[in-house]
Order: C-alpha cells, then structure tokens, then sequence
C-alpha cells in the first residue's frame, strides 16, 4: 500500500518520539529524513547486494569515533525509505518505521551491524510485560 509522504513523515516523527527523552537526549548533530528509494549509491554504501535493497541507512561520524576534532561538521544522516519500508515490513507499517529508525540510531551511538543485531533480538522478542491496575 503506498501512503502519502505527510502521513509517513508524521509516523516517523512519532517514531522518534516515542524513544525515551533520555535516550534522544544522547543523540547529536543528527538529521533524519524519508525518501522515496534508496540510490545506487546509498545501496553501494549499505553494502547490498544485486537485487536487494535498503529500509534505511546511516551515514556520519558516530558518537564513539567522535573526538576533540570534530567541529563544525555537517550532520550525520539517517535515511528511512518508503517504499522498501511499505513494500517489505510485515504487520504495522508503524512499528517497521519505529524498528528501521531505532536500527540506524543504534549505528550513531556507535553499535557495529553484529551488536545492532543482537541489540534488536534483545529488545524486539522478549515479550512486553503487562499493566496490570
């Protein structure tokens, strides 16, 4: 199903929020957009493979490789492509653009593509505790 950009834009937004302000509060120098697909180019930097594609892509200096030199850069980038993300996220469109946005963070805070692997199996399989009043 293709969804209007201001309606995805707006999940992405509400993504973001939802993460806890301690944890955005960690986040620096950061941009966060949407397109429509990834290019040649950001699929070359992605690493993918003929045929494959991207649901989004980190591109900058993480915080960890940060150091006294680093000023007056440019902001890092995390990419969400829409129509990957609509294509292949199974169930709720919402909960894709929460997993693929939380996914690139977890790359600006300094995590290698094994630790974000294993970060997403910790926190996306356990099951949710429930309220109880």
């Amino acid at each position: 199903m293709r969804y209007r950009r201001d309606e995805f834009e707006e999940w992405v937004e509400d993504a973001w929020n939802s993460i806890p302000e301690d944890i955005r509060a960690q986040f620096s120098n950061i941009v966060i957009f949407v397109e429509d697909e990834p290019s040649a180019e950001q699929l070359y930097a992605g690493g993918v493979l003929p045929g494959g594609t991207l649901l989004g892509l980190y591109e900058g200096i993480s915080l960890d490789r940060r150091g006294w030199h680093y000023q007056m850069a440019l902001p890092d980038r995390v990419t969400l492509f829409q129509g990957p993300l609509e294509r292949y996220t199974r169930g709720d469109i919402r909960q894709g653009i929460y997993r693929t946005l939380w996914h690139e963070l977890a790359h600006h805070l300094g995590m290698n593509e094994a630790q974000v692997r294993a970060a997403e199996k910790r926190k996306f399989s356990r099951p949710r505790p429930m309220r109880l009043r």
